[in-house]
């Protein structure tokens, strides 16, 4: 028989655990291992010795029991006949829900009374399909208990487009919609506001799954409703980005009710078109958006503007307004650390959004800067544009007391790049911006010639708290942020060792 599962008003998404297995040992291992989750989907394409009953025999928590077929990006080999009864099978024996493909001719198993119980599924490993509308109208003409969606998203602006079939989908709470892969973070995280009654959690990253431990503890994903304010960091990449980890810390830690997550946008048009749909209340700006979005909002403060890049948004009444935490981050670590910056030589690498607000801050502190770029065009505008000297690349030796590192080079995955050869580490102090790896090689090799070295994290948590306080009024502890950005980056260690 069928466990009860709760009927509660839609007001929060569930969480549904992916287990799958080579065996079936493994397969209830996994599902017996989901404390915390609502559902189980039982996945039984990818076990070798499938039984329908002893993956349902002495469950204790509702499962979606799945035989996805090749053709729809699953596992199993066998004729459309053999999955037909399996599915039929695990009907007869009381799963509360089975995945059934719309593509799929099983309609005897949409009709009553098993209907209510089918989970009918459609899968677009491409795009988001141009007719999608038509799609859910079609699938929710079939009587099925829950239609879902799953669709590859090749840009941000993909998710506003399943936000605005779920609207229409005149059905609460009885359709998902997914959208697959680094783009859609958002409509898994944020799952009710696509009015979807559960959320999918597991370990198929290319399809964009986040970990259960992820969306529980980190997004409080149970504590997500529809009035719940949306967050984020924008840039490309943003996959091993911490920022989610540490805003989303600070939210739990003041009690705020928001959400941050990871926005890839494929470029800043893609990013606008999305924060209008979707109605963020604000957002961290990172490479390579940070001077084209500042042209973009209608507010900038003057520092800021004087700059010409930003590094945060913020949404009031429907009018967007920039400023740029990089400059009070980034001299907080040198001051902390007792770095004279007065009458000191500071060099710059890089002529990025980073490096004005870099080279901003250095100037204002009393520092004679000079702009180093691989690109000389790059560097000569940089330093025209904030009226100090363009140098050459790499800087020479002994020409620096300071060296500040603001290109990506030696970001993950990346790590045994280094923008400068250890001959030319003759200044006093390194500051690396980079911050996954926590120490570059850079860093290794600065601190190895007898240089101070400062990691990009100090400057990462010291802008962050500056932003959440000008989002929400409240400033959050600097350990708060800090253990949760340590944590996430022991997880990217651990998750690379283990592919290794």
């Amino acid at each position: 028989m069928p466990l009860h599962i709760p009927t509660e008003a839609m007001t929060r998404s569930k969480l549904c655990v992916v287990a799958m297995g080579e065996t079936m040992a493994d397969l209830r291992r996994q599902r017996d291992a989901a404390t915390g989750a609502d559902l189980v989907e039982l996945r039984l394409d990818a076990a070798n010795d499938i039984d329908v009953a002893g993956a349902l025999a002495g469950r204790t928590t509702p499962v979606i029991v799945t035989c996805r077929a090749a053709w729809e990006g699953g596992r199993f080999r066998g004729s459309e006949e053999e999955r037909h009864r399996i599915l039929s099978q695990a009907l007869a024996l009381g799963a509360e829900y089975v995945d059934v493909e719309w593509k799929a001719n099983f309609t005897d198993l949409l009709e009553p009374p098993t209907a209510p119980r089918i989970v009918l599924s459609h899968h677009d490993f491409q795009a988001v399909p141009a007719d999608l509308p038509a799609i859910v109208r079609s699938m929710r003409g079939t009587g099925a208990g829950v239609v879902k969606v799953a669709a590859m998203a090749t840009r941000l602006t993909d998710n506003v487009r399943l936000l605005e079939a779920a609207r229409a989908a005149v059905v609460p709470g009885q359709t998902i919609f997914i959208a697959m892969g680094d783009h859609g973070e958002v409509s898994r995280v944020c799952a009710i506001k696509f009015g979807s009654p559960w959320t999918y959690a597991g370990a198929l990253p290319g399809m964009g799954q986040i970990t259960p431990t992820r969306l529980r503890d980190e997004y409080r994903l149970q504590q997500i409703t529809p009035s719940t304010a949306i967050y984020g960091i924008t840039g490309m990449p943003v996959s091993h980005s911490v920022s989610p980890a540490m805003h989303n810390a600070a939210f739990r830690a003041t009690g705020i009710d928001a959400v941050y997550v990871a926005l890839p946008a494929v470029d800043a048009d893609d990013f606008v078109a999305f924060a209008h749909g979707m109605k963020i209340s604000g957002a961290s700006v990172t490479i390579p958006y940070k001077v084209e979005l500042a042209q973009i909002v209608q507010d900038v403060d003057p520092l800021s503007r004087r700059v010409g890049a930003i590094n945060t948004i913020r949404v009031r009444e429907h009018r967007w307004e920039g400023m740029n935490s990089d400059i009070a981050g980034f001299l907080r670590p040198l001051r902390d650390r007792g770095v004279a910056l007065d009458g000191a030589r500071a060099t710059v690498l890089g002529a990025g959004g980073s490096a004005r607000a870099v080279v901003t801050g250095l100037s204002r502190a009393g520092a004679a800067v000079t702009v180093s770029a691989r690109q000389a065009t790059q560097a000569i505008a940089l330093a025209d544009r904030l009226e100090i000297k363009p140098g050459v690349f790499p800087p020479a030796p002994g020409s620096w007391d300071i060296l500040v590192n603001c290109t990506p080079v030696g970001m993950h995955p990346e790590v045994e790049r280094t923008p400068l050869d250890p001959s030319l580490l003759t200044g006093q102090t390194v500051y690396d911006l980079v911050y996954n790896p926590a120490e570059t090689r850079l860093l290794r090799e600065a601190r190895g010639a007898g240089c101070t070295t400062i990691g990009g994290l100090d400057m990462l948590v010291a802008q962050a708290q500056d932003q959440f306080e000008w989002w929400t009024g409240m400033r959050p502890a600097a350990d708060v942020m800090r253990n949760a950005a340590v944590a996430r980056l022991a997880e990217f260690r651990a998750h690379e060792n283990h592919l290794v």
